[in-house]
């Protein structure tokens, strides 16, 4: 069976030792947008803020975003398996940098984790995966600190990122964004911060 992402070149790969080979492969919004959409479409993605889109929609959104140069989105496989989408950003350049003082070296991520197959436990998938994340936004694009932004309500993904040595920030709004490519109601967030000397020890 081929490869379908063999064409990708990854921009970060690394073997998790008792988890398995993880590489980040530039996400193709055509492509990659009937799996998306699979992903964003069900109940436990309400957060991510696309449900009742159209596998079209995803593709747009998606394409809008290559435009961007502060704007980034990533496949994130395991084992050649599709694992999470990544998003990076700039925080000076989203909403988010109205809402905390961005330092030099700051990088804002989303992370969907895929929905697990039924009756498999993945027990320390979401670790691994948080923590390979974390190895190419602070050692391999060389940043200082991340900055996530999840809901308020979605208490599951705080919690997360307060067990992986992400320290909890303040509770912000984010501002509505009503632009002609882009829309993203307002919403209410808790920021959390994961410092390379935290994740690496420096």
């Amino acid at each position: 069976m081929s490869d379908p992402y063999a064409s990708r070149t990854a921009v970060h790969e690394q073997t998790v030792d008792g988890f398995g080979a993880v590489r980040v492969l530039p996400l193709d919004p055509a492509a990659d947008a009937p799996l998306l959409h699979r992903w964003v479409s069900e109940e436990r993605a309400v957060f991510w803020g696309m449900n009742g889109l159209t596998a079209q929609q995803v593709a747009e959104v998606y394409a809008h975003m290559d435009t961007l140069d502060t704007h980034h989105a990533y496949l994130v496989l395991k084992d050649g398996e599709p694992a999470a989408l990544l998003q990076t950003y700039e925080p000076e350049a989203d909403r988010v940098g109205d809402c905390y003082p961005v330092e030099p070296g700051d990088i804002g991520v989303h992370l969907l984790i895929a929905p697990a197959d039924a009756g498999r436990p993945r027990t320390g998938w979401t670790a691994a995966l948080v923590g390979a994340v974390a190895a190419y936004v602070l050692l391999g694009l060389d940043r200082r600190r991340v900055v996530v932004d999840p809901d308020v309500a979605n208490e599951k993904a705080v919690a997360r990122f307060l067990r992986q040595g992400f320290t909890a920030g303040p509770e912000v709004v984010l501002p509505e964004i009503d632009l002609p490519d882009v829309y993203l109601p307002e919403k209410k967030a808790r920021l959390a911060f994961l410092t390379r000397e935290a994740a690496f020890g420096g």
